[in-house]
């Protein structure tokens, strides 16, 4: 796919619960094979995403039984671009403690944002008035000269 390419985009949407995450893992596999992305790219995303979406079934979800989390992964030129959103209430995002100072370091959870910001690009959160959150996860691609 070069740079000029039309976007690719790819929705999945799961019900909020922690065993569908394989496939969304499934799927990152998939999309690295039909975008020749490298090896260290898709083991990235399987890593930010998956977090991205564990964190949205534990902290995001409105606890119902139909509460869902909707994932969308879109290739365009040198990105791949993944937004991760639930409808729960959202949070504080300066209350969360950041997981490399030294005394979090041994704490069993509370890693999930430090590690998609160590994997990927960029990482944003919004929060829509109306309640939810979307985690926006980029990864740039190599490109063939690297």
């Amino acid at each position: 796919m070069t740079s000029n390419s039309r976007p690719q985009e790819i929705r999945l949407t799961i019900p909020s619960r922690l065993d569908y995450l394989g496939i969304i893992n499934q799927a990152i596999g998939e999309l690295g094979e039909c975008f020749s992305l490298e090896e260290e790219i898709v083991d990235a995303l399987a890593i930010a995403v998956i977090e991205a979406g564990t964190n949205a079934i534990q902290h995001g979800s409105t606890g119902e039984g139909d509460a869902q989390i909707d994932f969308r992964f879109e290739v365009a030129g040198d990105a791949i671009h993944v937004k991760v959103q639930d409808d729960g209430p959202g949070f504080n995002l300066v209350k969360i403690v950041e997981a490399s100072e030294p005394d979090n370091l041994l704490r069993s959870r509370g890693r999930g944002i430090f590690l998609m910001r160590t994997f990927m690009d960029k990482v944003d959160f919004v929060f829509p008035p109306g309640g939810g959150t979307t985690v926006q996860l980029l990864k740039r691609r190599r490109s063939d000269d690297s």
